[in-house]
């Protein structure tokens, strides 16, 4: 939100904010370092915060650039619905970097930012040099076996109170997929709380857990299978895996499904991770990246 755009959150995001227009919409996104562009996708319901520990080591070698997708982080909430629905989603990231001119991107990409970061890399294959792959998906139906009852709550009738007036959806889904939860200290769960302090900002997250393409007649379902279909376009493309095995939302099952797609991928399994692994080891994270990029330039 706009409201938030200078904020710092007690110096631990100290990037100054960059903004695109999209659709009328205003797009933040962190923009620091020169060279080859790493960009940072993440997914519901964070925002850019989520790899705040990553961008200072690599923009010494790296362009860094981590959008907020609209509705979340710094970035302006559209009251339309419909913006929040994965076609819309891949256009409005298209749209950021087709305007920066990015080439020889490595995408890094968590959880929703996987078919938003993968539906833009299929329709534009010639600007991918590398794919980071963490904790995501891009397969449909939800490949994470029975689908997790807080989604199913989202889904259901009650759960715009749910999410909307409660605001009853961000602090379960980060603190209960996050491994090492005394890492969450109140300063950061501020953070991520901030972007979503009234009903009219929540709408992001709400639709975009109702997204999630669990059958043929959802929305997005004909979207996410024409990326499925198009993910051997990059069969001899670097990729790295890196998973969080205590996830309970996107389960080792879904890892081996990547290492199916992609058997030249270089994978890590972090056994003391969870969903946010970018908070349980970043430290971990941050140099099997910098080694991957080296080996792989």
């Amino acid at each position: 939100m706009l409201t938030i755009k200078h904020e710092t959150f007690e110096g631990t995001f100290p990037f100054p904010p960059h903004y695109h227009v999209v659709n009328g919409f205003a797009m933040h996104f962190v923009d620091e370092g020169s060279g080859e562009p790493l960009v940072m996708l993440h997914g519901d319901p964070t925002w850019g915060y989520l790899y705040r520990h990553f961008i200072p080591a690599l923009s010494h070698t790296y362009r860094c650039l981590v959008p907020d997708h609209l509705g979340m982080g710094k970035s302006e909430v559209p009251a339309d619905v419909s913006f929040y629905r994965l076609e819309q989603r891949i256009a409005h990231l298209e749209a950021l970097l087709l305007h920066l001119d990015l080439r020889d991107i490595t995408l890094v990409v968590h959880d929703w930012g996987g078919p938003v970061g993968l539906g833009f890399a299929t329709r534009h294959p010639e600007r991918i040099k590398r794919l980071i792959l963490l904790n995501t998906w891009a397969f449909a139906p939800w490949p994470g076996g029975s689908f997790p009852r807080l989604l199913e709550l989202i889904r259901s009738p009650r759960g715009e109170a749910f999410v909307l007036q409660k605001n009853g959806y961000l602090e379960p889904a980060l603190v209960g997929t996050t491994f090492h939860t005394d890492a969450l200290t109140e300063p950061i769960l501020q953070a991520y709380r901030a972007p979503f302090p009234t009903p009219e900002s929540r709408l992001a997250m709400l639709w975009w857990s109702r997204d999630i393409p669990a059958a043929q007649t959802d929305v997005s379902y004909a979207e996410m299978k024409r990326i499925e279909h198009a993910l051997p376009l990059f069969s001899q493309t670097p990729v790295l895996l890196i998973w969080g095995m205590q996830d309970p939302v996107l389960p080792p099952a879904v890892l081996r499904c990547w290492q199916q797609v992609y058997p030249h991928a270089r994978t890590y399994e972090i056994e003391d991770a969870s969903h946010f692994l970018q908070e349980d080891a970043y430290d971990r994270i941050g140099p099997w990246i910098e080694a991957f990029l080296q080996t792989t330039a």
